[in-house]
């Protein structure tokens, strides 16, 4: 059904664009395109904004005086996005006429509503409404007020992401209500080299206070990146991979909070002369136990110190850099009244990157990445080592852009990895190494203008799984995932999107060789080295709209998944854990999301936003473990000049459709406040904020949580933040 869905959907999409009479690149007289970039809060214009059309993919930098320009442009409608480090991207639409001069200005503010952009989607910068896939994202200043600890409480707020923890150093986002080796994390593209995936009570050793953004993306662009991308691509962006700037810019941010006594401070310095660009960059956070209505929680304590920098050199139609990151960080883990069980763990990160750019051939651009990481973590009891993990990754990947020809664009690639991957120890659940190799090639082509657009992708992906173990057998998997989706303009500002994806997963390695008691999932886990491949079907309509005082998305979604793997308890019990089996069974996952935004006034805007998840076993219609309830946002974001006010009210309904021996949680609600203000001078901008979360002090338990019954969420506090910006 899916199949001739697709095909269906193709011959409609390519009928409508070839139908459509509007072309954005089919006149041959060259238009210009030149405007001024100023910082909204003082009308200062801003120097080396980086502005890109999005259709031709061509740059310009503001000079001093924050003007830029472009010559011989090809007439037709582009999205012209402006992007300047610590400011929200902004994008815009413009009509280039043949023979004519366009004026196109911009003003930039550090917080505010903005158009949102994606670099995820295709390998290269546009707004995300233009986009066939699904993409949210969330801006450094957003992440700095937070002062979270993790990727999962950094994404949490996110339409569609929930968070799987286990305290909260562990926590992980969870897209759609999947988890685990279907949700892939990578930092600025490329595998973290973490073992996040794994347990719950593992975290990602990604410094979130340090990123440009976040991203996350659900669609045929997630084949760029991995088959297991089933639920998504989170990708943490640093924004240094091909552009540099002259000067000096960066941030210094510190914080600290009520309830768990948190404190850190975070910054970053970037300097150009001339082709090059120096960096560096560190973050150190700690926090204590929290409390919660029931009192305080014990070893919920959390520290992390982070630290990198690199060199980069650009010039003219190359570029390279090399960069090295370093990050520790220990946390407990919660839940146990007899265990203190702490995580300790470090990771080595060196990457390399270079490509060439505004080729005048079929190839017009090509990255290329090498990317080493060292990843090292023991699990602590009453501080002795009960169990090590080492997990050294070696990953390349290199992607080629095709030269747009009329409506048709796209890009291809190869990429791959080797992990050695072992574990000592009491938790060690497989003996001796395995050894991991995986390659793969992929391909994702668009076709279509401003009216229509198809977009469609392939991946083909080996993975090899080589145990040391005689007992655990080797296993290879080949496998071919694929996507379709169709963007269809309806009005001015509106937009009809469908998808369609086909992805085989291989089973992940814990999947495969488990076999002990794994306290970090709370399970006595049995592994089955004979599973089969994973085969995902997902269908996707989406209805956008975005406009000056409303924007609007909301998305259906279907997955129906064969020979899905889950753990299976059995009823037995064995060294205290309940006893479980990794099985195939077929499921299905349906689930809605929407988000709102409305201007009500000049300085006042309407939030809301919502997401369900509805996932079971086919044939047995048993709910799937761990599916995040039906959740709701309302807020309102009041701005005058430099002042920020956004009050926030969260609901979570009950969770009753729970799995075998599965605990359910009641429905809450909470009230948040977040203000700002941003004192904005010409060459940088101080920033002094206020988060005050659980206002009310409710009791309530996050469904996600493998200690849930147990540990109850945090209680009320406060976190204050100072960053200062300077550009």
């Amino acid at each position: 059904m899916f199949h001739k869905f697709i095909s269906g959907l193709a011959v409609i999409g390519l009928a409508l664009i070839l139908a459509s009479h509007t072309s954005a690149l089919a006149q041959a007289s060259a238009g210009s395109l030149n405007g001024t970039i100023t910082y909204a809060t003082n009308g200062n214009p801003l120097h080396n904004v980086v502005v890109t059309i999005t259709q031709l993919r061509r740059t310009a930098e503001t000079d001093e005086q924050g003007k830029y320009s472009f010559d011989n442009l090809p007439a037709g409608t582009y999205t012209v996005l402006a992007h300047n480090e610590g400011f929200p991207d902004v994008a815009q639409k413009i009509t280039v006429t043949a023979g004519g001069a366009t004026t196109l200005d911009f003003s930039m503010q550090i917080t505010g509503v903005r158009e949102q952009v994606t670099v995820t989607a295709t390998g290269s910068e546009q707004a995300t409404f233009d986009a066939v896939e699904s993409v949210s994202t969330v801006a450094s200043t957003q992440i700095l007020e937070q002062a979270t600890s993790s990727l999962g409480e950094a994404l949490e707020k996110q339409t569609g992401v929930a968070k799987r923890s286990f305290g909260p150093g562990s926590s992980r986002p969870v897209v759609r209500g999947f988890d685990g080796d279907r949700v892939l994390v990578l930092e600025d593209g490329v595998r973290t080299g973490s073992v996040g995936s794994q347990s719950g009570d593992h975290g990602e050793p990604l410094d979130v206070l340090s990123v440009e953004r976040l991203e996350v993306v659900r669609g045929p662009a997630t084949l760029l990146y991995g088959s297991n991308a089933i639920g998504g691509v989170v990708n943490a962006v640093s924004g240094r991979d091909e552009t540099k700037h002259q000067g000096a810019r960066g941030y210094f941010s510190t914080f600290g909070g009520s309830n768990n006594n948190t404190a850190g401070v975070s910054g970053s310095l970037e300097y150009g002369r001339g082709p090059w660009l120096v960096w560096g960059n560190g973050t150190g956070q700690r926090t204590g136990n929290f409390n919660t209505p029931l009192g305080r929680v014990e070893n919920s304590q959390f520290r992390n110190g982070n630290g990198g920098g690199g060199v980069g050199y650009y010039a003219g139609q190359g570029f390279f850099n090399a960069g090295y990151n370093y990050d520790n960080r220990r946390y407990g883990i919660p839940g146990s009244e007899d265990e203190q069980p702490v995580l300790a763990l470090r990771r080595h990160n060196l990457r390399f990157n270079g490509g060439l750019r505004d080729l005048d051939s079929f190839i017009t651009g090509a990255k290329f990445a090498v990317n080493y990481t060292n990843y090292h973590h023991d699990e602590l009891d009453e501080g002795a080592i009960a169990t090590s993990f080492d997990n050294k990754t070696t990953s390349y990947r290199a992607t080629f852009d095709q030269k747009r020809t009329g409506r048709w664009a796209g890009t291809f690639g190869a990429e791959g990895y080797h992990r050695n991957y072992s574990s000592v120890g009491a938790e060690a659940l497989i003996p001796g190494k395995v050894t991991v190799n995986s390659f793969s090639a992929f391909t994702l082509q668009e076709y279509g203008g401003e009216r229509a657009k198809l977009q469609f992708g392939g991946r083909i992906e080996n993975n090899r799984y080589r145990p040391t173990d005689a007992s655990r057998p080797n296993r290879s998997f080949t496998g071919f995932s694929g996507g379709a989706g169709a963007r269809f303009g309806l009005w001015k500002d509106g937009a009809f999107v469908v998808n369609y994806t086909h992805a085989e997963r291989a089973p992940a390695l814990e999947e495969l060789y488990n076999d002990g008691p794994h306290p970090g999932n709370l399970t006595f886990e049995i592994g089955d080295p004979t599973l089969k491949r994973e085969k995902s079907n997902g269908l996707e309509f989406s209805l956008r709209h975005s406009a000056a005082r409303v924007r609007l998305e909301g998305n259906l979604f279907y997955y129906r998944l064969s020979n899905f793997i889950f753990l299976a308890p059995t009823g037995d019990e064995e060294d205290g854990l309940p006893v479980a089996n990794y099985i195939q069974a077929d499921s299905r996952y349906l689930g809605a999301e929407a988000n709102l935004e409305i201007q009500a006034r000049n300085n006042l805007w309407f939030n809301a936003g919502l997401d369900y998840v509805n996932a079971e076993l086919r044939n047995s219609r048993t709910p799937l473990p761990r599916i995040p309830p039906f959740r709701a946002r309302l807020g309102l974001d009041y701005r005058y000049q430099g002042l920020s006010i956004r009050p926030e009210v969260a609901f979570s309904d009950k969770q009753d459709r729970v799995f075998t021996n599965e605990t359910p949680t009641a429905g809450y609600g909470i009230f948040n406040l977040t203000t700002s203000y941003t004192l904005a001078r010409p060459h940088y901008a101080h920033i002094f904020s206020a988060n005050f979360f659980n206002l009310s002090d409710k009791l309530y338990r996050n469904h996600l949580s493998f200690v849930k019954e147990t540990v109850p969420e945090i209680g009320r506090g406060v976190r204050f933040s100072y960053t200062v910006r300077f550009f």
